[in-house]
């Protein structure tokens, strides 16, 4: 297993008149980061110093050309592009956005060709990056592409974790986007995510209904009696603990939320609204299902604070934590499936006796 500092964290820049780069420099600003992992951001090392002087930061940066120049226990930033970028802060623009996005897919193909080991991704502005060259939503969907695997956007703040159904679609398409066959399919992925990134062995699952009241009965719409209910009943025969559809309404607010290790919510601002509010600005945003790891802060570029040196960088701090965690689990969980069942079943008593 890599030594904690050794673990490459690789980290697209964002949209450069954001908070992003701020939240960056301040996260590694500390140097008792760079003991849990090695950073590589993405951008420009002329820049990239440029925007550490204006926050009046002191952290060293190393700047490479490749990849196989990565210095431990440094913060790296391997040059992306050349060319002079002039920022400014709280301005939506289109070519700010391509840098974004030259960073992201630059940090993207490292983190596949296996160059870094965990990609972590400051936050982008989903208008100014559209082109003929990248027409995603956004981060998640292009990462879905690029890793042939359907992501399951995941927000993730200590033991409170909920997932999407939908995510980046209109609430007026929501309905018809509800089927037995992307439940099933959210539902097994984040049963996996579990099991293999939080090592939660048998973990229990609730899914919240799409109508008020969850339907009542299908007096207030037939979705959650006539798709969810026989859907988890499936699911839950196959053996997978999965519960619902609950009335959305009270289920945080009555603290219901804390018998389950995780919630899928119906749509975007049903599960993200009650996550933020519960938050306190420490969630990331994890994409779950995909073969290889991303994080990110759960908060958008913030336009309105940037370059006023004030951006909170508790959320980016916490995507680099969760990023490192993850990584960890799944190599201990690959190691424990390797072994005969005797043997974990050996250990598993032995430390149960301890």
């Amino acid at each position: 297993m890599k030594k904690a500092e050794n673990i490459i964290v690789g980290i697209s820049i964002g949209d450069l008149n954001g908070i992003g780069s701020e939240v960056i420099l301040r996260t590694f600003e500390d140097a008792r980061m760079l003991e849990l992992c090695t950073p590589v951001i993405f951008a420009n090392v002329k820049l990239v110093s440029f925007i550490k002087k204006t926050f009046e930061l002191t952290a060293f940066v190393n700047g490479i050309d490749k990849l196989d120049q990565i210095v431990l226990g440094k913060i790296n930033v391997i040059n992306t592009w050349r060319e002079p970028v002039e920022i400014n802060y709280g301005t939506n623009d289109d070519a700010i956005g391509n840098y974004a996005i030259k960073s992201f897919e630059a940090a993207t193909a490292a983190l596949k060709e296996g160059a870094i080991d965990v990609l972590v991704t400051a936050p982008i502005n989903k208008y100014n990056i559209q082109s003929e060259a990248f027409k995603f939503p956004g981060h998640t969907d292009y990462l879905s592409k690029i890793f042939e695997h359907e992501a399951l956007m995941l927000m993730v703040n200590d033991n409170l974790r909920v997932g999407l159904l939908t995510d980046h679609i209109p609430v007026t398409d929501v309905a018809k986007h509800l089927t037995e066959k992307l439940i099933t399919q959210k539902v097994e992925t984040l049963h996996k995510t579990l099991v293999q990134d939080f090592s939660i062995n048998k973990p229990k699952i609730a899914i919240l209904g799409l109508n008020p009241h969850a339907g009542d009965n299908g007096v207030i719409g037939k979705e959650d009696d006539a798709i969810i209910k026989p859907t988890v009943k499936k699911l839950f025969q196959k053996g997978l603990m999965v519960f619902g559809p609950y009335s959305a309404d009270g289920f945080f607010g009555s603290g219901q939320y804390e018998k389950f290790d995780a919630v899928l919510a119906a749509y975007h601002d049903q599960g993200l609204i009650p996550f933020k509010t519960l938050s306190f600005g420490n969630g990331v945003n994890y994409s779950a299902g995909l073969p290889k790891i991303r994080t990110s802060p759960d908060h958008g570029t913030a336009f309105e604070i940037a370059g006023k040196g004030i951006a909170d960088n508790s959320s980016f701090k916490e995507a680099i934590y969760l990023a490192i965690d993850v990584y960890h689990s799944r190599i201990q969980h690959q190691e424990i499936s390797k072994k005969p069942l005797k043997i974990q079943e050996k250990q598993l008593l032995t430390k149960k006796g301890e």
